[in-house]
């Protein structure tokens, strides 16, 4: 009766319960453990061993401690143990527990076993180790993994003495992209470069992604400087075809830095940083590039940072401040406006060059602070020059990407002028062609918001771009300015000629204003007065200057104008 009770109290139990001799043999199961086994009869299973039911290895591994425990006396607890389910061929884990069965003499015939499914716990568990090591949106190593096989290699590099690249991969323009197009187009974005990345590499090479739009790709047992040349060329490659994100055609390009261990560092923490900071150098270059790291580039890259950190508080201390550069009426030689350009005057390094700071200024996001500093001060400059009896004159604001797409940038405009007092129709908003060509549909939406406040719109660096009449037409604008590389070899180079005169008739057959950058010659002026294009802007006519600077500069051509006759000699230079 008692062993009656314990089987019926085994066989509703959910553990796997079971008792062998010391050969390994069952002699008993319960109908948990029956089901898993897939037998249907207990006598089929009695006197058999785990070598009938299980691959050799688990069965050998079985048997293993099955005897560990006969021979020792003592239990094992807790061992988890991988099982094949007969019926479904999935591996299911159990935590197992063996306790060693004596007789009345102390010795060892047999052992109890008892098994917990943990399947589910330790599905879990994979999933939790999965997710930590693993970025969830590309499936690809994430920071962590990544380091922990660096590290591996890097110690494997060593002891064979070989070499190693890390190559550090930014996307260039994927904020934009992201901003613009919304995050799920940026996550499709990723996934796509992920995958494209990947078909670019070795079996044995890893890449990773950090981050953001951060990749980073391990070349182990690199031969030469040469092979990872060649794997960031076709990175570069790979990232620069053109995708579908949401029926919208999208390229983004790359920059990438390389380190090599042990030329350049030898531990996982310098050998990012190097690349990192190389990456940033690739970045400097004109984006799209590699750029393999070298000793000099961390004393840039620490210049760089001490850049960054006083640009985070020169608007606080009030350190920039606005040149003006004129704009000059080709048919009455008058000035026809001026251009609003940021410098920047450090305590302590001087006068900086925007084409240092801006791009910084771009990446960190703090060009939207100052180009709302910039708008409000012009318009505030602008009013300033009437009240000193100056007539009222146009001035012109360049817009950055990100300053374009800021949410608040309508309300920004609006605040200026009405703060400043300023008429809207002297105010000019200057875009560029591929800021508005990353989403027309959303671009046209914000220009037409500008425009309903009265401001004036012109497309500034006119020709780099797209340079299309279809597409220009589509949107509110009402100047063009030709790009001053187009006007640098000109009247000299057929080319150039052509191209500037195509523009200037394309403006006017869209009634627009045609304004010429870059002017630096009389031969260049004549040719685009010839040309008909309506002004000129450059160090022919006038240099960036002060607003004091302007004012007089402004009213001395007040007199020249009215005390000399034909235009186009009152300007003579």
């Amino acid at each position: 009766m008692e062993a009656f009770l314990l089987a019926a109290l085994a066989d509703n139990s959910p553990d796997l319960i079971y008792a062998k001799d010391t050969r390994g043999r069952f002699i008993f199961l319960n109908k948990t453990l029956m089901a898993v086994m897939g037998a249907q009869d207990l006598q089929d299973v009695l006197g058999k061993t785990d070598f009938d039911f299980n691959t050799p290895d688990n069965a050998q591994n079985y048997y293993q401690d099955d005897q560990t425990v006969i021979q020792s006396g003592q239990p094992l607890i807790n061992r988890e143990e991988p099982v094949v389910d007969r019926q479904s061929g999935r591996i299911r884990w159990l935590l197992t527990s063996k306790f060693p069965v004596f007789n009345d003499t102390g010795k060892t015939i047999g052992l109890v076993g008892i098994g917990r499914d943990i399947t589910e716990r330790k599905q879990s568990e994979e999933q939790i180790q999965y997710l930590a090591t693993h970025d969830s949106l590309t499936a690809l190593p994430n920071r962590f993994m990544f380091s922990k096989l660096l590290a591996v290699a890097i110690e494997s590099a060593r002891r064979h003495q070989r070499q190693l690249a890390v190559l550090f991969i930014d996307l260039d323009r994927f904020k934009n992209i992201n901003d613009t197009l919304g995050h799920d187009a940026g996550d499709q974005l990723l996934i796509t470069m992920a995958n494209r990345f990947r078909t670019c590499l070795r079996t044995s090479d890893i890449v990773g992604r950090l981050g953001g739009d951060e990749f980073v790709i391990l070349l182990p047992e690199l031969e030469s400087h040469d092979q990872a040349a060649r794997v960031a060329q076709k990175i570069l490659s790979a990232a620069i075809q053109p995708l579908d994100v949401h029926g919208q055609e999208c390229r983004v390009t790359a920059s990438i830095g390389i380190c090599l261990y042990p030329e350049d560092a030898e531990d996982e923490q310098a050998l990012m940083k190097n690349a990192d900071i190389a990456m940033y150098r690739a970045k400097e270059e004109g984006k799209n590039n590699y750029q393999f790291y070298s000793p000099d580039l961390k004393v840039r890259s620490l210049e760089r940072l001490m850049l960054e950190n006083n640009l985070r508080k020169a608007l606080e201390r009030h350190e920039f401040f606005l040149h003006y550069q004129a704009k000059r009426n080709l048919k009455t030689g008058k000035i026809a406006g001026v251009e609003a350009l940021v410098r920047w005057q450090h305590p302590e390094l001087g006068t900086i060059s925007p084409a240092h700071f801006i791009p910084l200024a771009e990446e960190t996001g703090l060009i939207v602070h100052l180009g709302r500093w910039v708008l409000r001060a012009a318009c505030t400059q602008g009013v300033i020059w009437q009240q000193q009896g100056l007539p009222p004159i146009c001035i012109a604001v360049n817009l950055s990407a990100r300053q374009f797409f800021d949410d608040n940038l309508i309300n920004d405009i609006a605040n200026a002028l009405r703060e400043s007092g300023l008429a809207p129709e002297l105010l000019e908003m200057e875009i560029t062609e591929g800021m508005i060509m990353q989403d027309a549909e959303r671009a046209i939406r914000i220009l037409t918001g500008i425009k309903a406040l009265g401001v004036r719109l012109a497309i500034d660096d006119f020709g780099v771009g797209y340079s299309s009449l279809a597409h220009i037409k589509r949107f509110p604008i009402d100047t063009l300015k030709v790009d001053s590389s187009f006007i640098r070899d000109i009247p000299a180079n057929r080319e150039d000629r052509a191209i500037t005169e195509a523009i200037i008739a394309m403006g006017k057959t869209l009634s627009l204003t045609v304004i010429a950058e870059g002017v630096e010659t009389q031969e260049q002026e004549n040719f685009l007065r010839d040309s008909a294009c309506d002004q000129t802007q450059g160090y022919y006519f006038s240099k960036p200057v002060s607003p004091e600077e302007f004012t007089r500069f402004m009213l001395a051509h007040m007199v020249e104008a009215m005390v000399c006759s034909p235009p186009e000699k009152q300007f003579t230079h």
